[in-house]
């Protein structure tokens, strides 16, 4: 039998490759590509990045695996674009992850808080956090470490700043609001397998429409972790993703 393959769509910053969740996630063919503006794709301007840019790069990569489709996994912001994804394209997702995906203005309070500055002023804040990651852990509400903040530093460098900006700008346009809800309403009527996963600590924040609520297979509370859940605990959060996709469909 097949394993099925999952696609792992990261948030606003970072990849999701630092944890190697490849080596971590045993029932699926794993694939955590860079999304345009980040890491090997730097060079993208950030003028040009949309989410529904990203939505159709991500389309595009899917398709040249072959005919199979596959599994999503996106968080935050990846939340949102695993989701128009499945509307646009429905012929290439077998079932979605959403690990705490964007859904509303509420659910994208780091982006509004962003977008509100220059780009001069949001690249003096950027700079500020590199030189300061123990510091940005600890307003992430992650306890320090020295693994975590090797990862922190790695997930912060995968992107210029004004690519975060850019992206701030599309989720606050393109991921709320009615016609993003009408798009996640088509998916869920299509009866999408759809498991939700949030962090213990997060959860009372994301901001779950109930029509998705009442859609999706499972919603699942990891102990003692955040929103940077991946970052906290990558063993107990690939084991999460292991369940998900071994649940009948």
């Amino acid at each position: 039998m097949l394993q099925p393959t999952l696609v792992m769509i990261h948030g606003l910053v970072g990849s999701l490759e630092y944890f190697r969740p490849e080596q971590r996630i045993t029932c699926a063919s794993v694939h955590a590509w860079d999304l345009l503006g980040y890491g090997s794709l730097q060079d993208v301007p950030s003028s040009r990045l949309t989410l529904s840019l990203q939505v159709k790069h991500v389309a595009g990569r899917i398709a040249e695996l072959g005919d199979r489709p596959v599994w999503l996994l996106g968080h935050s912001m990846g939340g949102a674009v695993a989701m128009l994804l499945a509307d646009r394209y429905p012929e290439l997702v077998s079932g979605i992850i959403n690990v705490e995906g964007n859904f509303t203005l509420k659910d994208a309070f780091w982006s509004s808080k962003i977008i509100v500055q220059t780009p001069e002023e949001w690249e003096g804040r950027y700079r500020a956090m590199l030189t300061d990651i123990p510091g940005w852990l600890v307003k992430c509400g992650v306890a320090l470490t020295p693994r975590r903040e090797q990862w922190a530093r790695q997930i912060l460098a995968w992107q210029p700043a004004g690519t975060v900006y850019a992206m701030s700008q599309a989720i606050v346009k393109e991921a709320v609001g009615p016609a993003y809800l009408r798009a996640v309403q088509a998916v869920v009527t299509r009866e999408v397998p759809l498991y939700l996963i949030a962090g213990e600590k997060s959860a009372a924040a994301w901001d779950v429409p109930g029509f998705v609520r009442a859609a999706a297979r499972s919603y699942t509370e990891m102990p003692g972790v955040g929103h940077l859940m991946m970052l906290e605990a990558p063993d107990e959060f690939c084991r999460l993703v292991d369940s998900c996709l071994h649940l009948p469909t």
